[in-house]
């Protein structure tokens, strides 16, 4: 009895000691928010009353804003009621516009770099390649990119017309084009696969509004064509909606499960999300794959199904992104994205990599913890891409000669027959050749940079000839390089000609003809017993 009345006064104690510290600390935090919100307004009145050039409010303003932001974490930013598109299309995956991504050459001139299935830009007949000349009656010439994007976007039901030159045409060609609700498709493929009919795959890209749904009634149609197990594909994928991640995950288990919870700063933040219908199917084998792409939603569905021990996880380790974004609305219409919480999955861990809090404090650079992100069940090892098929990728002599291949090719065979040739192949080497094409080599940078220490230390007179063998073994031979890399430059050229007719599924399923992961996935889902295995093994 006397030990229960000593933690009974000492409870008390505790709790009219702590109440007025902690209201004084809050009282404090009240009065540093008020006071250096009032300093903040005394200076800039003072710089537009008494600076010696007139200050523009909006770009001063905001480069303040945006400095404030820099130093919390990347996910928290402002929109302005200018910006506000870009937040709902961030959400929804919905936007008004002609459904087409656009890119800049060298010379400056803006294309058409790749049309949505469905979409205005498709049915009207616009192409990769086309350049755009004419919006209306204003003209292109020397616009960045974003500013031709903001003018082929607006409300949807607006018409107006793109004048364009197609390469290899001498007259421009006028499209009569309509603004449509433009939803990026967050499933752009699945089917069977080909190398084993009895397992379905999916490819899933975002978790925007309603993808839940079209997941689940692509697994259904799948199981009718005979899938008898499934490889969820979420890599690169940054995430998106997290009901949507809630409810993607609940196709696989039982109701009233516990699939993550959020934990932060004020009592609204913190959120349990659980299961809410029965399973599609509680039992069909499944195999996730992720790489250090794979973010936020993603992590959620893959982590929470390895911590359930439902599905194999297979690929690289993933970002690591356990920050919780909400948003909410500003004056005159302006908008905030903002960090309000962690996740946490069912069994306890947050996959956070980056304390952000710790490098503000520090002062220092972001670090990472090792213990942050989803570890794959089997962790697959891949070969670096190499410089050269970036840069191949990326420039004008591909989007060239895909559009030569086009207009010899009216139409392509199914995507499941299609092949680059030899010839082909032969002709992208030969216009990459009269196009000088270059690109940045990393052992030659290495090399300048051994000369230049070389020098300082004074070796590079004495080791100067090996210098010059070693240089002219990594002087620049494009012939050589086409070779060591052919399989690679094989995958983006038929990548180049695939999204040409077939758009983003044909695009996800000429990717995954040779892919190691899926290999690795479908053994697992095959081998007798093996999904199971790796699942009791956890």
């Amino acid at each position: 009895m006397k030990l229960k009345t000593f933690t009974f006064h000492l409870s008390l104690f505790i709790l009219l000691f702590l109440a007025p510290s902690q209201a004084k600390a809050q009282n404090k935090h009240t009065f540093d928010v008020a006071k250096h919100i009032d300093i903040f307004n005394a200076l800039y009145r003072e710089l537009d009353m008494f600076y010696v050039d007139s200050l523009d409010a909006h770009n001063i303003i905001t480069q303040g804003i945006d400095a404030m932001l820099e130093d919390l974490d990347p996910y928290t930013e402002y929109y302005s009621e200018e910006d506000m598109g870009d937040l709902k299309m961030m959400t929804t995956g919905k936007y008004g516009g002609i459904g087409s991504i656009i890119r800049m050459k060298k010379d400056s001139t803006v294309i058409i770099g790749e049309p949505y299935a469905g979409m205005p830009a498709a049915e009207v007949g616009l192409q990769v390649g086309d350049i755009l000349l004419k919006i209306d009656t204003i003209d292109l010439k020397g616009k960045p990119t974003s500013e031709v994007s903001e003018l082929l976007r607006g409300e949807p039901g607006t018409t107006f017309t793109l004048v364009v030159r197609r390469p290899g045409e001498t007259e421009p060609r006028s499209f009569s084009i309509t603004r449509r609700n433009i939803k990026v498709p967050a499933m752009p493929y699945y089917g069977l696969l080909r190398q084993s009919p009895t397992v379905g795959y999916i490819n899933l890209t975002q978790f925007t509004e309603g993808c839940s749904k079209e997941m689940a009634a692509a697994l259904v149609e799948l199981k009718e064509k005979g899938a008898k197990s499934l490889i969820l594909d979420l890599r690169g994928n940054g995430g998106g909606l997290i009901g949507e991640a809630i409810d993607i995950v609940n196709i696989f288990v039982r109701k009233d499960l516990k699939i993550v919870e959020t934990k932060g700063k004020v009592e609204s933040a913190n959120t349990t999300y659980q299961t809410r219908f029965e399973p599609i199917d509680a039992d069909i084998p499944l195999v996730i794959l992720v790489n250090g792409n794979s973010a936020s939603a993603s992590e959620i569905v893959s982590g929470s199904l390895q911590d359930l021990h439902r599905a194999v996880i297979v690929g690289t380790k993933t970002f690591g992104k356990g920050l919780v974004q909400s948003t909410r609305e500003l004056p005159y219409n302006g908008g905030l994205k903002l960090t309000t919480a962690k996740y946490y999955l069912p069994s306890g861990r947050c996959i956070q990599a980056i304390d952000y809090k710790q490098k503000r404090e520090s002062k220092g650079a972001a670090k990472r913890d090792s213990l942050g992100g989803i570890m794959p069940d089997v962790v697959m090892k891949h070969d670096t891409l190499a410089n050269m098929l970036y840069y191949l990728s990326n420039d004008d002599v591909l989007v060239d000669w895909g559009t030569r291949y086009m207009q010899a090719h009216p139409q392509l065979p199914a995507v499941s027959d299609f092949q680059i040739t030899d010839a082909d192949f032969a002709e992208l080497r030969q216009m990459a050749k009269e196009a000088d094409f270059k690109y940045d080599r990393m052992s030659e940078k290495r090399l300048d940079d051994l000369k230049k220490m070389a020098k300082f230390e004074g070796y590079y007179d004495d080791a100067k000839s090996e210098f010059d063998a070693l240089e002219k073994k990594l002087e620049h031979n494009l012939d050589r390089d086409f070779d060591i890399h052919q399989r690679d430059i094989r995958k983006i050229m038929a990548q180049e000609i695939v999204k040409r007719f077939a758009y983003q599924s044909g695009c996800v399923e000429e990717s995954i003809k040779d892919d190691e992961d899926i290999s690795k996935a479908v053994e697992i889902l095959t081998t007798s017993a093996s999904h199971k295995q790796i699942l009791t093994k956890k």
